[in-house]
Parts: C-alpha cells; structure tokens; sequence
C-alpha cells in the first residue's frame, strides 16, 4: 500500500445533501448541497477564517465538494483548483440505495458491489491524489468525501470505517520520531454568525 507524504494538511468532507441526510449511499452521483449543507459550508469557511492558515485548496471535482470548497475559497480570497482522483468512490449498483451491512465488507476486501471501486482501488487514488495536493505550497486544504477519508484513516494507521462529519476541518499530522500513527484532530467550528 503506498504510503501518504509526511506533510500535514487539513480535510474537509463536503456539507450535508439530501442523500446524506436520508442515509443514501451517494458515490459518484452528483448530489447537490442541501440547505443545511450550505450552511455547514459557509460555517467552515468562516472557521477558516478565524484563523488556520491555507496557501492551497484542492477538491473533488463533484458540486457537493466544489460548493464546499468554493465557500472556504471565498472567504480565504484563494482559488482552488480540482483534482479528479478526490471524487468520491464508485458505489456502482449500491448508490442509490441505504447504507448497509455490506459496507464492512467492502472496506475488508471482501466484497464489491457490482460497478463499483474496490475498497483497495479508492485507497490508492485517494493517498495518490492526496500526495500530490501536500506537493503543493501549503498549508494545504484538501476538500473531498466520506468514503474517501475512510480510505485516508487506513493510511493514517487508523480503524478506516468511522463517519467523517460533514463540514468539519480536520487537521492531518504525520506522526512524530518514530511513530506509524496520524494524528487526526478535528477543529472548533466558528460561532454561528
């Protein structure tokens, strides 16, 4: 499995969609922002800045993520650029439908909806996609998916399969001196404006 770069950067999964807020696995389909979504947006945006420093912002190519990132953009008079491989995994025949118990054995290898990335196959687009965004000028902001940052938890040498809240900046840190473990600190939302 190939290895994240060692540079710290900050995650942020995309705002709440109405998938997301009915338990639907969204995949690839290219669900908007909700209401609430919106909010959670431009309430990250506004935690950026209050002061975590961003030199380069990189999301998923899908309107869920570019909203996001584009709220965090604005507020930080940054642009932000797009990279394919942060798009959300491939859920094939499964997007659509509930979450379920077929979840975990996706995530162990042990099954793969038909159509669908293997759990394997998101981790390595994920960890390439997230090499090149830290080989930018940073502090690097990378704007992407649930499922994706599951992927990214494996790579941090963490359990991979916990939901990653919507619209919450998470700061990623390689380990210190001798360690093998990421430390994952999510940050304190800005008051509501």
């Amino acid at each position: 499995m190939t290895p994240l770069n060692p540079v710290p950067f900050w995650f942020l999964r995309h705002g709440e969609t109405d998938w997301n807020a009915q338990g639907l696995s969204q995949g690839t389909t290219d669900i908007p922002l909700n209401k609430v979504g919106v909010e959670q947006a431009r309430r990250a945006a506004l935690t950026f800045a209050a002061g975590i420093e961003v030199t380069t912002i990189v999301a998923s190519p899908l309107v869920r993520a570019r909203v996001t990132a584009e709220a965090t953009a604005s507020a930080l008079k940054l642009p932000f650029s797009i990279d394919e491989g942060l798009r959300e995994v491939e859920f094939g025949e499964q997007e659509g439908l509930p979450m379920g118990d077929w979840y975990d054995s996706w995530i162990e290898g042990s099954y793969t909806p038909k159509g669908a990335e293997s759990f394997a196959q998101l981790y390595e687009r994920a960890v390439a996609a997230v090499n090149r965004a830290t080989a930018l000028p940073g502090p690097v902001l990378v704007v992407a998916h649930g499922a994706l940052f599951r992927a990214l938890r494996l790579a941090f040498g963490h359990k991979p399969n916990v939901r990653t809240p919507n619209a919450l900046p998470i700061r990623c840190e390689p380990p210190g001196y001798g360690g093998d473990v990421w430390v994952v600190t999510p940050a304190e939302l800005a008051p509501e404006a």
